[in-house]
């Protein structure tokens, strides 16, 4: 799958599972898990256990149509090491530029974190294909996404920290591109205890939320249009 369509496909579900487990063990649980619950993408962050074997294991054994990305990427050095070990996408808590410059050149999809406006804009002139909005809960939320996207409407923010069910269709509505969700979807103690059926239950409310807030703001544009 090429980069083009990693990206329609991450726009059209609007969810990026970020995985951090206490074992390599509990993260393909997870990865399995919000699989079956109706969102094929999953983000492996570099903080679980044997994370890069994580990712070259998902990427031989799911299925085409899957997504396995790498998330707390630092720097090139590890960009290059889950790159080879066939992520599709990297994700970086932080704006490094030598790192969206490295997933440029290697036609990697990138995703950099940022939590500026300084920091979005030199993210999205750098190449970075969605700008990781971190930590956003801290800083306003919803509010603080929909204030972004006045002065800069084109770049597709993914809002993480602070997105749960309660939260979800407010970042929707205020303009994110898609949602990162990490320990509201996939609970820690499900994982512990091997209840992944929570995990494939959170998975698909996440999912309803998104398309049902979606198609209400759609009608919503047409109702508009319509009286202009």
């Amino acid at each position: 799958m090429d980069k083009q369509k990693i990206r329609d496909r991450i726009l059209e579900i609007g969810i990026v599972p970020v995985v951090r487990a206490a074992s390599s063990q509990q993260a393909v649980i997870a990865a399995d898990a919000v699989c079956r619950g109706g969102i094929p993408i999953v983000e492996i962050t570099m903080t679980v256990p044997g994370a890069v074997e994580v990712i070259r294991q998902l990427r031989k054994s799911s299925l085409a149509e899957v997504l396995i990305g790498a998330g707390t990427v630092l720097d090139v050095e590890m960009a290059r090491v889950c790159a080879d070990a066939g992520a599709q996408f990297l994700v970086s808590p932080g704006l490094n530029l030598e790192t969206v410059e490295f997933a440029v050149s290697q036609g990697v999809l990138m995703m950099a974190g940022a939590l500026t406006p300084t920091e979005v804009i030199t993210a999205w002139k750098a190449g970075s294909d969605f700008v990781k909005v971190f930590p956003c809960g801290n800083v306003g939320g919803a509010k603080y996404i929909k204030a972004l996207k006045g002065p800069l409407p084109q770049v597709p923010l993914v809002p993480t920290g602070g997105v749960n069910l309660d939260t979800a269709a407010e970042f929707i509505e205020a303009g994110a591109a898609a949602l990162g969700v990490g320990g509201e979807l996939l609970q820690a103690e499900a994982l512990k205890t091997g209840k992944a059926e929570i995990i494939v239950e959170n998975a698909r409310k996440f999912l309803k939320i998104v398309k049902e807030t979606r198609a209400r703001m759609a009608s919503a544009h047409i109702a508009a249009t319509t009286l202009v």
